[in-house]
């Protein structure tokens, strides 16, 4: 049985492969270790997914796509119906929600401003006058996912009030339905969105969800870039009322001449978020569990479902 993975390094860290299994580096669509014809579980590539799609087509022996990455809106419905797509569920889990945090802090401690004085030498920026801070701050994450439980632990040793945002409500683990949202943003002073691109995520931030944040909330988008309505965020925060903190955009990367870049109130990094040196091991860890489950006959996890 043939197997591709995208990392050379991906050959040490899968671990034990099951006898009869061959393993080949494919790290790109376009350099391909051998003929693609009798691949039956491939892991494409983590930052060439759009066209990595197309390959699956050359495929006729797949079975299994397992991505190394949390989202899989580019792949749901364009593979056969016999080929189990699965996500990479966990692996993204801390590294996100770092990010998140990270974010939150330099945002309100205003360290973009102090980085920019720091770069011209000029100790007077701000000098006595006090920045924010994230204790006794209202968060609202909507997402309810590993991510989103992940942040969730991470932010309440800061001292915050959360509340947690669902596709649908789970009362007994005290989770709100997304239904509720109108409810549930004007009172909350940071908002992050940290859900999966689906039909019902795009565009979910839009002209309402922002004029629903009360003056002086922080909006923070660790999803996906088109679950904003750019042009309405930009709208928002170009008026200085809220403030944003986005890894992600759309479109993406953002154009040099958007201007959003030049916004004192929105901190933009370049999709980063999950990029930290723990994720290969993590994700070749579950590229070798489940390629030892594959070949045992055993159900996979991380299915491909839907839902946030």
């Amino acid at each position: 049985m043939k197997v591709w993975i995208p990392h050379e390094q991906g050959l040490d860290l899968i671990g034990e492969v099951p006898e009869g299994v061959t393993v080949e580096v494919a790290p790109q669509p376009d350099v391909l270790p051998s003929d693609p014809g009798d691949v039956r579980f491939w892991v494409p590539p983590f930052l060439a997914l759009a066209d990595s799609v197309p390959l699956a087509a050359k495929m006729p022996e797949l079975r299994v796509v397992q991505l190394l990455s949390a989202g899989a809106d580019t792949w749901v419905g364009r593979l056969r119906e016999r080929v189990t797509l699965c996500d990479a569920r966990g692996v993204h889990d801390s590294g996100t929600a770092e990010w998140v945090v990270a974010a939150i802090l330099s945002y309100l401690r205003e360290f973009p401003g102090f980085a920019r004085a720091q770069a011209a030498r000029d100790w007077a920026y701000r000098r006595y006058a006090p920045t924010d801070e994230l204790a006794g701050k209202r968060v609202l994450i909507v997402g309810a996912g590993s991510i989103g439980e992940a942040l969730a632990a991470r932010l309440a040793p800061f001292e915050v009030s959360l509340t947690r945002v669902a596709r649908t409500a789970r009362p007994a683990a005290g989770v709100h339905g997304v239904d509720e949202l109108p409810a549930l943003l004007p009172e909350a002073d940071i908002v992050v969105v940290i859900v999966p691109l689906t039909g019902q995520t795009r565009g979910m931030i839009d002209a309402a969800f922002l004029a629903a944040m009360h003056d002086g909330a922080l909006l923070v988008n660790a999803a996906r870039g088109p679950v904003a309505d750019t042009a309405a965020l930009l709208a928002e925060v170009s008026t200085g009322r809220i403030g944003a903190a986005v890894d992600v955009t759309d479109p993406e990367p953002l154009p040099a001449d958007h201007p959003l870049w030049t916004l004192p109130n929105v901190l933009i990094t370049p999709h980063v978020a999950g990029s930290v040196r723990g994720l290969l091991p993590r994700a070749y860890g579950l590229v070798g569990a489940q390629l030892r489950r594959f070949v045992a006959g055993e159900p996979l996890e991380n299915q491909v479902v839907g839902g946030y």
